[in-house]
């Protein structure tokens, strides 16, 4: 019997990226659902029925890659526009990480972000899960929030980034040593950027 192949991560498999390890794969993705990349993708939560899919989709694949039970969400008009929120504010915090400096100070949020509850659930092997609370959207983003935290924890969590071009800004994670990466793709990105810079240089000297 063939081997069936686990799902792919929807928005992530869009640019041919690998996803970022176990659940943290969640936050990367729902970053990627946004109108990114050359030529620009659709954004997967532009619809109601877009977003069902997606979110269908994400459910089973974050089962998949952390082998727990698959979250049933469903979503609703109000709910879209609150992932749709949190998914703007996730991405504003990111970027504002990457490029902060000393003199900029703490970014200030562009919209109310979405809170979300979670329980803390000890397994019969001594493990201790933070479990997403609520329901719909509510949950989604308490999942989220959850595999942030959890890759904080381990330090992981600063791997995800956004590409610097500000033509593409596909959420990716860095998996250079020193996480030094800022192109999802050097050859897409990073080698077109490099040669225009030289470019740049050699105008202003010559």
């Amino acid at each position: 019997m063939p081997s069936v192949s686990p799902p792919l991560w929807p928005a992530t498999a869009r640019y041919g990226l690998d996803p970022a390890p176990g659940g943290l794969g969640l936050v990367q993705d729902l970053l990627n659902t946004l109108p990114a990349g050359a030529p620009r993708q659709p954004d997967l939560l532009d619809d109601l029925d877009s977003a069902t899919q997606w979110a269908d989709d994400v459910a089973v694949r974050w089962s998949t890659a952390t082998g727990r039970p698959a979250p049933d969400v469903t979503l609703d008009p109000t709910g879209l526009r609150a992932l749709r929120t949190f998914r703007d504010e996730l991405r504003y915090r990111i970027d504002a990480r990457l490029h902060a400096t000393p003199e900029s100070g703490p970014p200030e949020p562009v919209q109310a972000p979405l809170a979300a509850g979670a329980t803390l659930r000890l397994d019969g092997n001594g493990s201790v899960h933070l479990d997403p609370a609520g329901t719909g959207a509510e949950s989604l983003v308490s999942l989220v929030l959850a595999e942030l935290f959890t890759a904080q924890l381990t330090d992981v969590g600063r791997r995800i980034k956004t590409c610097r071009n500000p033509r593409c800004q596909v959420a990716f994670y860095d998996r250079s040593r020193n996480n030094s990466g800022v192109w999802h793709s050097v050859r897409v990105c990073g080698l077109p950027a490099n040669l225009r810079a030289h470019r740049a240089r050699r105008r202003q000297t010559d």
